[in-house]
């Protein structure tokens, strides 16, 4: 009679199991919310990252629910903009998926805004925008592309002096603060070349002698994933919707169209349809 022999583990079987394991332990890890920072300025953004979900997530703030896209490692990432008027305090960003979900405490900060007199002329100070250059501009502020288009630091599209920071608050011609400047003006003579700051794609052209009276001569680039830039007050455009563009290319020449006081480019960025302080783009790579 042979007597039965119990099956032996080898170190490599053993290895094999403990492995598969681990991997399903990964598998069913809980997602988790991460929150770059707990605090931004009026006009800054939160930079929000969610792991461990087989889908994007969805993503609130404030009300407003942000579209989340898919990161090389897996994740799923999204700048979360702050409203340059938005009243500083305690806020939250919540993230869902299926029955998961995660809530984060953030803080809003006051940007202590300097309020900038403004003094048109008659003729400037009359202009009014036009129905279709309201909707065009909002159309295209609001893009959101799922291919991101831009890598590393946004370079300045101009040379000259930063005439107005981003954020003052304006009154024009003596009248009760109405808005704030939503980007930067940089200051330099007329047809000054203006570049693309990063890689992007031309998605509206508009002109001061047909609808564009606020605006004047204008450029919108998308750099996809919600982050959109402006280009405002040229004296001439060297680029048309659909065009590609890269870092550093030619897309026009400063001048004083539309309501302007003097030759000069006003650059902004907008992620989601929100003003945001462009020079963050310069600061660092997102």
């Amino acid at each position: 009679m042979h007597t039965a022999r119990k099956p032996s583990f080898t170190p490599l079987l053993l290895l094999l199991l403990a492995s598969l394991c681990s991997a399903g332990r990964t598998a069913t890890a809980a997602p988790d919310l991460e929150v770059e920072q707990s605090s931004s300025m009026q006009g800054e953004f939160f930079v929000a990252t969610v792991s461990g979900t087989p889908t994007a997530p969805s993503l609130w703030f404030d009300g407003t629910s942000y579209a989340m896209f898919p990161q090389d490692n897996g994740s799923y990432r999204t700048l979360v903009p702050v409203e340059a008027l938005l009243k500083p305090g305690t806020y939250a960003i919540l993230a869902r998926h299926g029955e998961w979900q995660e809530k984060i405490p953030v803080r809003v900060i006051e940007d202590p805004h300097p309020v900038q007199e403004v003094w048109l002329d008659r003729k400037t100070s009359g202009l009014r925008a036009t129905r279709e250059e309201k909707m065009l501009v909002k159309e295209a502020l609001q893009t959101i592309s799922s291919e991101k288009l831009w890598n590393g630091r946004f370079s300045r599209p101009a040379r000259g002096r930063i005439s107005s920071p981003f954020g003052v608050k304006r009154s024009y011609n003596g009248a009760p603060i109405s808005s704030y400047h939503k980007g930067i003006d940089i200051a330099a003579p007329l047809d000054t070349p203006i570049y693309s700051p990063a890689d992007g794609k031309v998605i509206l052209t508009g002109y001061a002698e047909d609808l564009f009276h606020i605006h004047g001569n204008s450029v919108i680039l998308d750099h996809g994933h919600g982050l959109v830039s402006v280009y405002l007050h040229l004296n001439s455009i060297s680029v048309k919707p659909d065009d590609i563009v890269a870092r550093g290319d030619l897309i026009g020449y400063m001048g004083s169209t539309g309501i302007s006081t003097g030759s000069h480019l006003h650059w902004g960025t907008y992620l989601y349809g929100t003003s945001v302080n462009p020079l963050l783009f310069e600061e660092r790579a997102y």
